[in-house]
């Protein structure tokens, strides 16, 4: 089982996967044929495909998504079968009490997840849903949001999480430090100010941590995550759900840190409240978690550096440039999480 937020060993690269083996085994999975039409769509950490179904001529689909499957490999080292069947599991409860996101099909044998002849490559197969991001959120739609955040934490709450990481300032603060001081990817001069900042904010948010309730949530819950499609919204890429607070759900919805983000963040729990107590001490806990995020965004990158994809998107990295910006970030975090008045309370 994997015990860290991007795996125990070095991930591997997707060089094994060609488009004969998507198509084969979508098409051996679920019996279906497809058109031979492929979209490959933006995702850094896993592989997601568009494929196009072979319906035939006399076939009337419901709905123009009918024709199209979306399937998605994940990177090898990360997650183990385990924590990618609960995370499968998550997504069906929540569908089941109707709660909008897009589980993944059941193969012919039953099963939500099959592994790639011959390769350790994990893959599912999701149905193609319509909608678009949004750029803006209106009140209401921030309270059709809290609500269905609510909806989804009352399902969470239900379940015993076994496999899924927990989110902790040791996993995500420390763990990641050490990773980044391992690999000796931090200059060496800088090194001394980032385990200054860890000594200075680990035992605080430890503090700040202590009886929050913890269930499964999305764990990655930004507005690339959520589709809206008319009035309607549903939520996808559940790759990084964990066992956390429910605040972590919030706060990543936020557009930063004003009087309007503390506007909407009122008119989100106002509504989340409809259908869940929410745990408002647990608002002191948002600055620590944006911290963590940071360091823990760095060491996944240094994880996964030697990927050309990485390369590509990430060419600044590791660089002088880089690691003063974050160390600026992450002091300027410390501010707002040792202050006396928190912003959000």
């Amino acid at each position: 089982m994997s015990q860290s937020a991007w795996g125990d060993q070095e991930t591997q690269y997707f060089y094994s996967l060609t488009p004969d083996r998507v198509l084969d085994a979508v098409e051996r999975s679920l019996g279906v044929r497809c058109t031979g039409r492929s979209l490959a769509h933006a995702s850094m950490e896993n592989r997601v495909y568009e494929l196009e179904l072979d319906l035939g001529d006399e076939a009337r689909p419901k709905n123009k998504f009918d024709r199209e499957l979306i399937v998605k490999f994940y990177r090898p080292g990360r997650w183990s079968l385990e924590q990618i069947l609960e995370e499968h599991s998550f997504l069906h409860a929540l569908q089941e009490d109707e709660i909008p996101v897009v589980a993944p099909k059941l193969f012919l044998d039953g099963k939500s997840v099959h592994r790639l002849q011959d390769v350790a490559i994990y893959y599912a197969v999701f149905p193609k849903v319509g909608g678009r991001s949004p750029q803006e959120l209106t009140r209401p739609d921030l309270e059709h949001i809290g609500r269905l955040l609510a909806r989804m934490h009352n399902v969470g709450a239900q379940r015993k999480v076994a496999h899924r990481l927990t989110l902790s300032p040791e996993l995500y603060l420390n763990k990641s430090l050490a990773y980044l001081r391992e690999q000796k990817l931090i200059p060496e001069h800088l090194v001394g100010g980032f385990q200054e900042f860890a000594d200075r904010i680990g035992p605080r948010a430890e503090q700040d941590f202590k009886d929050v309730p913890l269930l499964q949530i999305h764990g990655d819950c930004h507005l690339g995550n959520l589709l809206q499609y008319g009035e309607q919204f549903c939520w996808v890429d559940f790759d990084d759900s964990v066992r956390g607070p429910a605040v972590q759900d919030i706060w990543l919805l936020l557009p930063g840190r004003d009087a309007h983000a503390k506007h909407m963040l009122h008119y989100l729990l106002r509504a989340y409240e409809q259908m869940r107590p929410f745990p408002w001490e647990s608002l002191r806990l948002i600055e620590s978690l944006r911290a963590l995020r940071l360091l823990h965004f760095a060491s996944w990158i240094g994880h996964r550096r030697d990927d050309p994809a990485f390369v590509r998107a990430f060419p600044d990295y590791g660089t002088e440039r880089y690691w003063q910006q974050l160390l600026y970030d992450l002091k300027e975090q410390e501010h707002y999480i040792l202050q006396e008045s928190n912003f959000w309370l």
